[in-house]
């Protein structure tokens, strides 16, 4: 018998044609649409379909993912689905996929994938990677690996990956590690296993949680105006290994004193955080008054770490110890 996978279909440019209507490109696709351009599909595994939305990447929220990682897990916890696909649109699909690595516990492969051109192009990738999606899917090689993401027949730890090119077919890469596996001619291969990963019992994903990013100059007014506006964490995207402009460093310091988990990543693409530095807004004072270092993370994937360590209810030094999993 063939291995039984569901694939949930949320929209993004994989689900997405011209509209002269509109006139452009917009996710109009059906779940059958998509899977009728591949029917070799249906010779790898039965399919379970799930019409989660046509939602463009940049309207899935944060809720709209953790949903969607719900819908996984009860999946995942049937005896007869051996894996899970998610076809996404790729401008939020490392943070979706980070989501599901983060909340989702199986031991089944689930894989998210999308496409960088839409299906009125002749080089529509959408096909190749949700085929190659399904061949992970079923693949006793990729169980126990979390979340991955596959476009372009390169296979990446969500908890790794990010977008690095706004029009590459090839733009999900894992700047510091490397993939995990690839496709060649057809079958996944696996190379090695993510290098970190944690799931949460997340129970609610909190509103309010921003992403600041610091540039020379800046005072810490942004920051004050999140914290009185009731943000429930905050997440700073510092300079090179961890600084900030000193209007930015007091301002972070005093959102700590009220008791508010501030997470700090670099803006840098490539590297870790680390409080070597003792100057003023330096990553030393930094670390000392209690903000929480992000080790190899980034900006978006940060955010929806710790919006998942809230929803789970951790306490301040529980999420810093799962930031900070570099001894």
């Amino acid at each position: 018998m063939k291995p039984r996978i569901a694939i949930i279909f949320t929209g993004g440019t994989i689900a997405s044609k011209l509209s002269e209507a509109f006139g452009g490109i917009i996710p109009t696709l059906s779940a059958h649409d998509i899977l009728d351009t591949v029917p070799e599909i249906r010779h790898l595994a039965e399919i379970d379909i799930v019409e989660y939305g046509k939602f463009p990447g940049p309207h899935m929220t944060p809720a709209r993912m953790f949903e969607v990682a719900q819908i996984a897990q009860r999946l995942l916890d049937r005896d007869d689905i051996a894996g899970v696909v998610v076809t996404h649109g790729t401008d939020t699909l490392e943070e979706t996929a980070f989501l599901l690595d983060c909340t989702v516990t199986s031991n089944k492969p689930i894989v998210v994938v999308g496409a960088m051109r839409n299906s009125s192009e002749p080089d529509w990738d959408g096909p190749r990677n949700l085929r190659d999606g399904v061949a992970i899917a079923i693949s006793p090689d990729f169980r126990t690996m979390g979340a991955l993401v596959c476009l372009a027949g390169t296979i990446n730890a969500a908890s790794e990956v990010t977008k690095t090119d706004t029009e590459e077919v090839n733009t999900f890469r894992s700047l510091d590690f490397g993939p995990i596996g690839r496709i060649s001619n057809g079958k996944p291969i696996r190379y090695r296993a993510p290098v970190h990963r944690e799931t949460f019992p997340t129970t609610y994903i909190p509103s309010n949680l921003p992403l600041i990013k610091c540039y020379a100059g800046m005072d810490g007014w942004m920051i004050r105006a999140a914290i009185e506006r009731g943000a429930e964490g905050l997440v700073i995207e510092a300079m090179g290994v961890g600084n900030v402009p000193p209007p930015a460093y007091y301002e972070l310091v005093a959102a700590v004193e009220r008791g508010i988990p501030v997470v700090l990543v670099s803006r840098c693409p490539v590297g870790r955080t680390e409080h070597i530095y003792a100057y003023e807004g330096a990553g030393k004072h930094l670390h000392e008054a209690g903000v929480i270092f992000a080790d190899f993370l980034n900006g978006q994937k940060a955010r929806i770490k710790l919006l998942c360590a809230l929803g789970a209810g951790y306490s301040i030094e529980r999420i810093r110890s799962s930031f900070e999993w570099v001894e």
